[in-house]
């Protein structure tokens, strides 16, 4: 096996990419990084890192400072002193919600042009079934070598949380599958270097490809389940959170939280390349479509209900003042990667509103890119409505007496509604009047 003592390239040193050079380069493993954004290059090399993760300034440093660990935007030289290629490199969706692959084509071509025989080639970026059959191994054998003959390529999708990436990339199971048991088996062994967690070895390719895009696909149907639930709710004056708790009660239910939408560069992305391969296949997938519209159609929900709070309050819609709570996809992150305060903060100011916003976790350069006006979280509290988007803890501890003008938009269940209508508040959420 082609580990101890053989280099490692991984192309993307990004959210995902960086924790896992890093590691591997803990564990005693040569590695070299590499990515197109020349601020990521030298912060690596410094032993920094841009990216905003519990853990991992301290994983980079100790390893940039041992020399495990090096940062370049060479992906051809730095494959070519290399056995073991990773690719971890971002995969969005166009506007078409079709899979954006060049970035993984990109940095096979690189590999491609310093491939050896021996070589073992990774992906770990989130892509459609077959992408490495149909994409990744053409790519790679303009090399002149046979893939499974001359050299091994494996998959594996990273599963980790934001905030708790560390922790979870050495804790939790992991999925491999291979071209062929000799790569399956070599990718096994390398990731024993860095996870605690079960190893999961499947049966080819295609397999963990499907693997991962099953589990999102699942988690972003659950929600929503429970946002439409919560919508019927609202008609019916049934408080959704409490019914939803009560019915998960039963031992084969289990509900997800409704809430203003679906963001984070997984659940709100990977629905979308099991309906892409479905579509090419033939087939349809309207359950999985219908999940991904109703969770992208929430801002909009949220969006009506402070419109008709306003109306009802007898409050004029333009110029009124709409103060936004947290605009990171969920709470105590700063990652705002597909978060639903953006589409929130367009629709409000369609309306006609003036929309401030506040996030103690991201950049006030991010508040301005998304339409709103950064200001203090006293300032959002005293705008003409209130909406909390996001679950910060700091934002658990606001009472009534905070909310100035007593309309608040709350769409997580953070905060007690009785204790707020007690104090004369009209306290609005998901599924909640």
């Amino acid at each position: 096996m082609i580990l101890e003592n053989s280099k490692i390239t991984v192309f993307g040193l990004g959210h995902i990419g960086l924790p896992t050079a890093a590691l591997f380069a803990n564990s005693g493993l040569q590695v070299t990084g590499v990515d197109i954004n020349k601020r990521t290059i030298e912060y690596v090399n410094k032993g920094k890192t841009p990216i905003r993760e519990p853990g991992l300034d301290e994983l980079v440093k100790k390893a940039v400072e041992s020399g495990k660990l090096t940062a370049t935007d060479d992906g051809i030289t730095a494959s070519k002193d290399s056995r073991i290629k990773i690719v971890i490199v971002p995969t969005p969706v166009d506007e078409f919600k079709k899979s954006d692959l060049s970035a993984v084509e990109s940095a096979c071509r690189s590999i491609s042009k310093a491939l050896n025989k021996g070589d073992l080639v990774i992906i770990e970026s989130t892509t459609p079934p077959k992408t490495c059959k149909n994409v990744v191994i053409p790519i790679l054998e303009e090399s002149g070598l046979k893939a499974g003959i001359d050299f091994g390529v494996a998959y594996t999708p990273e599963r980790a949380l934001p905030n708790n990436t560390i922790y979870e990339m050495t804790h939790n199971a992991r999925v491999i599958g291979g071209i062929n048991e000799k790569s399956a088996d070599t990718a096994v062994s390398l990731y024993e270097h860095i996870t605690k967690g079960k190893i999961i070895k499947v049966n080819d390719l295609i397999t963990a490809e499907m693997v991962k895009l099953m589990e999102n696909t699942y988690r972003d149907t659950n929600i929503a389940l429970s946002n439409e639930l919560a919508k019927v709710c609202e008609k019916l004056d049934i408080d959704a959170i409490e019914a939803i708790a009560a019915a998960n009660h039963h031992p084969r239910v289990n509900i997800h939280t409704p809430g203003p939408g679906v963001g984070g560069h997984c659940l709100s992305i990977d629905p979308y390349f099991i309906v892409e391969i479905a579509e090419q296949e033939g087939i349809g997938s309207p359950l999985i479509k219908n999940a991904r519209a109703i969770n992208d159609g929430m801002p909009g929900h949220v969006a009506e209900i402070v419109v008709n709070t306003l109306n009802d309050a007898g409050k004029q819609i333009e110029g009124s003042k709409v103060g936004i709570l947290g605009v990171a996809y969920k709470g105590n992150v700063a990652d705002a990667r597909e978060t639903p305060a953006k589409p929130l903060i367009e629709l409000l100011l369609e309306e006609g509103f003036d929309v401030y916003a506040h996030d103690p976790h991201t950049s006030d350069d991010l508040i301005e890119f998304f339409g709103a006006r950064p200001v203090s979280m006293e300032e959002v509290l005293e705008c003409d409505c209130v909406v909390l988007i996001t679950d910060h803890d700091e934002y658990k501890s606001i009472t009534p007496g905070m909310i100035k003008n007593k309309i608040f938009v709350c769409t997580r269940p953070v905060l007690n509604p009785d204790d707020f209508k007690r104090e004369g508040v009209v306290f609005k959420g998901i599924g909640r009047l």
